[in-house]
């Protein structure tokens, strides 16, 4: 059987025969450790069939020709909300066709589950939307999330089982677990006077109003204030900005730093200013039984979301497709779809396109097409690993009971999260799922992640038990499955002058009426949130333009 590795090569090199071997068999740990009881799966977003954009040219020929009013290219968010907002808008779902490279939708919002428990494979919450948001909240309305809304305050009521249950989070401190994940056990006096003093202006920037009279920071990011006062925190690094405002403190230092490679899969280092500020000062969530600190989760995390977005909408979705390029016909866009379970190109003729794909996969999509079409915005995306562990159980050390979200302070890691967590029948001594999440910062992200796809499953574990033992001494002897997933292209990262620079703006602008964009690329900032609005945005240019093409 060939190698993981030697699969990847040969995918790389156009070896689409290859794609019908599985992606993922049953893994095992080195034979002779104290993990090689443990066995599992490695998983990867199907960068196998997604290399084959490599070489385009080595795919077949189409031999079959599809027409549909819109194509969408990508089942993300950004693709399952654009093609929900069509259908609402009065596109009929005959008329609509979504492709998707994996074999399922969802992008980096996929689940996966065993007979203990659904767990996520990427993003797990959605914080409490601010109530301005009124598309979202519609989504989470029709999703059971959002259950009525109070009649005295007008504030949406949410779903109990859904917000998320107590004790929420916490973090292991000097072989104690404290409540919440700002360091304060054994902070020394002048640092917790330091911490207080960022949080009162995280507060003062949350309340801030730019003189447009929009808020200074706002999720989406496209309704923040363009104030040019705050618009400058984008052009140096939130590491000094830190240093310019006399934050020393080595435990706040390590929290924002945390913070970062939490959201972002990067460092203060790395990420503006503007969004380290960003990250605390954009949530304005309000609700009738919740605060804006409060989060709403589920045991598959939002595959739980993604799973609404699928429902809520009528058309065809076509997985394990590689839409391997764009081609101008006289009444819009021609794609080169090729199946890969059937090993067959079919030409899908549209009168308008919707590419919800990263922007390295764009721009190779865009090739084809004139120089006016192409969309250059280089994004800086690290790796990232997520390891799905089956425990018996989990030796808990003093302090602070298992909580959703356990981070442990000084680790590579940002923790793990408890799948389980929001079952009321649980008890502590049945089995469990915890999610743990590996960023991977890297000042060269190509070479990270050329790493990443090169360490063996033993060692993805290996990393995260030797981890997770400092804080539950003899864990590895109770796993009793491991399922790995390696994100190689992770999420974008919001690095100086990405989110205020012209770029972006140019980035997202349709073409010709027929080529529209969504993606979180777009936002630089990779949350749910922003990917329903991008969808959101390019389904309403795309039917703005049809309204212009049939009633003008």
């Amino acid at each position: 059987m060939p190698t993981r590795r030697h699969f990847l090569q040969q995918a790389a090199r156009g070896g689409a025969g290859l794609l019908l071997a599985p992606l993922a068999g049953l893994e095992s740990c080195a034979p002779g450790t104290s993990r090689s009881h443990i066995r599992g799966s490695l998983h990867g977003a199907n960068h196998a069939t997604g290399h084959l954009l490599r070489n385009a040219a080595a795919l077949p020929a189409p031999t079959a020709t599809r027409t549909v009013e819109m194509l969408i290219v990508g089942g993300g968010v950004s693709g399952l909300a654009a093609r929900r907002e069509l259908e609402r808008l009065g596109v009929p779902p005959q008329e609509i066709l979504l492709v998707e490279l994996d074999e399922q939708v969802g992008g980096n919002s996929r689940a996966g589950h065993n007979l203990v428990s659904a767990y996520p494979w990427g993003a797990h919450y959605l914080p409490v939307p601010d109530a301005r948001n009124h598309a979202l909240l519609a989504f989470l309305r029709e999703a059971d999330v959002i259950t009525g809304t109070d009649a005295a305050s007008g504030l949406p009521i949410y779903n109990e089982y859904y917000l998320c249950h107590d004790p929420e989070e916490r973090l292991l401190l000097q072989g104690h677990w404290q409540s919440g994940l700002v360091p304060e056990l054994g902070v020394p006096t002048p640092e917790k006077a330091q911490i207080a003093r960022f949080f009162q202006l995280v507060e003062e920037m949350r309340r801030a109003v730019g003189s447009d009279g929009r808020d200074a920071f706002r999720i989406p990011v496209q309704e923040a204030s363009h104030d040019a006062r705050y618009r400058e925190l984008d052009t140096l690094t939130f590491a000094q900005y830190l240093r310019h405002q006399g934050f020393t403190s080595p435990h706040l230092l390590w929290y924002l730093d945390y913070c970062c490679r939490d959201d972002y899969g990067a460092t203060p280092a790395q990420v503006s200013a503007w969004a380290g500020l960003h990250y605390f000062a954009a949530r304005k969530g309000q609700a009738h039984n919740a605060t804006g600190a409060d989060v709403l989760t589920w045991p598959q995390g939002n595959g739980f979301l993604v799973e609404q977005l699928r429902r809520q909408a009528a058309s065809p979705i076509q997985p394990d497709t590689v839409a391997y390029a764009l081609h101008a016909t006289p009444t819009g866009l021609a794609a080169d779809c090729y199946h890969v379970p059937t090993r067959q190109t079919t030409r899908v003729q549209a009168r308008q396109v919707i590419l919800s794909t990263p922007l390295f996969i764009t721009e190779r999509l865009l090739a084809g097409l004139p120089a006016s079409a192409q969309r250059a915005l280089p994004c800086h995306r690290a790796p990232w690993v997520v390891v799905n562990l089956t425990v018996e159980y989990l030796p808990q050390a003093p302090g602070q009971p298992l909580s959703w979200d356990n981070v442990l302070y000084g680790c590579a890691s940002v923790g793990y999260v408890h799948a389980n967590h929001q079952s009321l029948s649980l008890n502590a001594d049945s089995p469990h799922v915890i999610t743990w999440y590996l960023p991977l910062p890297a000042a060269d992200p190509v070479a990270a992640r050329r790493r990443a796809y090169q360490t063996s499953y033993d060692e993805w574990v290996r990393q995260a038990l030797q981890e997770l033992e400092t804080a539950h001494p003899g864990i590895t002897a109770l796993v009793q499955r491991a399922d790995v997933w390696v994100w190689g292209h992770g999420m974008v990262a919001p690095t100086p002058g990405f989110v205020s620079g012209p770029a972006r703006q140019q980035a997202a602008q349709p073409w010709r009426n027929q080529l529209f964009l969504a993606h979180t690329d777009l936002s630089g900032i990779s949350i749910f949130e922003e990917g329903f609005y991008q969808g959101l945005r390019a389904a309403y240019e795309a039917a703005a333009a049809r309204h212009l093409t049939y009633f003008s």
